[in-house]
């Protein structure tokens, strides 16, 4: 989960919640530039969290109470096994992507951890013989894949609040076309991105947020509770050209 700390409390954005609004911008991404496998790719991206549901998680709460925030986590086996069986079970080009992001995500852990070093050349394997099974070049792949990063991290700038103030530039990442894109925040309130990658020139997104007053949680059963009790808060965000 992504958790920012604010006068109210922590507020909670769910793993799943944040995939929604990374699929949210892929939605507007332009026709010329889409893959080619566009329905798949755009539930890669909208399901590449999927594995992680809070509320059935037992590994919540730092060792002083409060929730664990997503850049704390490192690798879980177990999570990534799960991520790969909701994924293979839609689609071996879904799989493979969701593939793809575990080796992003984990490629620096292994120069120090054994088991995720074997996990990665693991899928590495298993990503050749899928594009070779759907007639993907390593390009073709590499290039979707960098879509679903792309959004990822434009999703997470945005559930972290880290939209900077006066206008100030922040950098989401590289999109497929190996460009440098960056966000800003107009005089209107309104953010854009540079250079603008959208289809349309404006549109709406929205995330649902959780704000828990309480600052330290005896064990995840409370925290669960106070989740479940929350009232939802949408985040809106119009972004225009």
């Amino acid at each position: 989960m992504i958790v920012n700390y604010t006068e109210q409390g922590w507020e909670v954005i769910t793993q799943r919640a944040h995939g929604l609004l990374a699929a949210q911008l892929a939605l507007q991404w332009r026709l010329k530039d889409r893959p080619e496998r566009w329905t798949e790719t755009l539930i890669a991206i909208a399901d590449h969290d999927d594995a992680q549901i809070e509320l059935q998680a037992d590994d919540l709460l730092t060792p002083q109470g409060g929730p664990v925030n997503f850049k704390m986590k490192k690798f879980d086996a177990g999570h990534c096994r799960r991520l790969h069986e909701l994924a293979i079970s839609k689609s071996r080009y879904i799989a493979l992507l969701m593939s793809m992001h575990m080796v992003f995500l984990h490629t620096a852990e292994a120069e120090e951890n054994p088991k995720v070093k074997l996990f990665l050349k693991e899928q590495e394997k298993v990503q050749a013989k899928w594009r070779r099974e759907l007639k993907i070049s390593v390009v073709q792949a590499q290039k979707a894949y960098e879509l679903v990063e792309w959004c990822d991290a434009f999703s997470l700038l945005l559930a972290q609040q880290e939209v900077q103030p006066e206008g100030r530039m922040i950098g989401i990442s590289k999109g497929p076309d190996g460009k440098p894109y960056h966000m800003r925040q107009k005089p209107n309130g309104s953010l854009t991105v540079e250079p603008w990658p959208f289809e349309e020139d404006h549109f709406t997104l929205s995330l649902d947020a959780r704000v828990l007053a309480t600052l330290q949680f005896k064990n995840c059963d409370q925290f669960k509770n106070e989740w479940a009790e929350a009232a939802v808060t949408e985040k809106v965000w119009q972004l225009e050209k």
